[in-house]
């Protein structure tokens, strides 16, 4: 069976394999001196889309299916081939910014162009713009607790603070670009129900958006 190819899959490409290869993911973050805080924080409630799931070839990068890793693209293949390289965790239409998170330990995010029928390589239907959330088949897993990467900063994650109110994931095993500085040791809904120990609170997104940080 012939693979199938996104076009203009990834619109953030270069920022993707950054924080493969250095786990950098921005978050915004605030400080526990004198009420500074960071970015107003928080996400847009919206309506989830339909997750599509389906076997190999009948919907561009549905769950559980794979695909490889290119230079300026990225390829669906069968995941029992030589050249899957990473799975389908969750896969919605639209975009990032409107739709729901993806699963906490996601290594990264591949964004798909919309594709008309006509231009649709197999003549199969048209492939919406949407987002899949990727997990590599083998370590390393950026999206894992102090893995130092993935699209979303959760408990266990480990951060550096980048200027302007701004943080950054990166390895707490201090093998990154930067060495970690506070790491995210709680989830809660505000900020009053970190622990008197905190010294930075990370924007986190979800049902609990506030991650209660300590020093390193």
């Amino acid at each position: 069976m012939r693979d199938r190819f996104s076009t203009g899959v990834v619109s953030v490409l270069a920022a993707l394999l950054a924080a493969l290869l250095t786990g950098c993911t921005p978050s915004a973050a605030g400080t526990d001196g004198g009420g500074t805080t960071g970015p107003s924080g928080g996400t847009a409630s919206v309506r989830p889309s339909a997750v599509r799931t389906s076997g190999f070839g009948a919907v561009f990068l549905a769950v559980d299916e794979c695909s490889s890793f290119g230079k300026t693209s990225f390829t669906e293949v069968p995941c029992s081939g030589e050249r899957a390289a990473a799975r389908v965790v969750a896969r919605h239409d639209g975009t990032t910014a409107d739709g729901p998170p993806c699963p906490a330990t996601t290594d990264f995010v591949l964004h798909i162009s919309e594709q008309s029928r006509l231009s649709d390589e197999d003549g199969d239907g048209a492939v919406p713009q949407g987002y899949a959330c990727m997990r590599n088949l083998e370590p390393p897993h950026p999206g894992d607790p102090g893995g130092g990467g993935g699209p979303r900063t959760i408990v266990g994650d480990c951060v550096y603070g980048s200027g302007d109110g701004q943080v950054r994931e990166t390895a707490c095993d201090g093998k990154g670009a930067r060495k970690p500085q506070y790491k995210v040791v709680k989830a809660v809904a505000t900020r009053s129900r970190c622990p008197l120990s905190t010294a930075l609170y990370v924007q986190l997104g979800g049902p609990q958006p506030v991650g209660c940080a300590r020093p390193l």
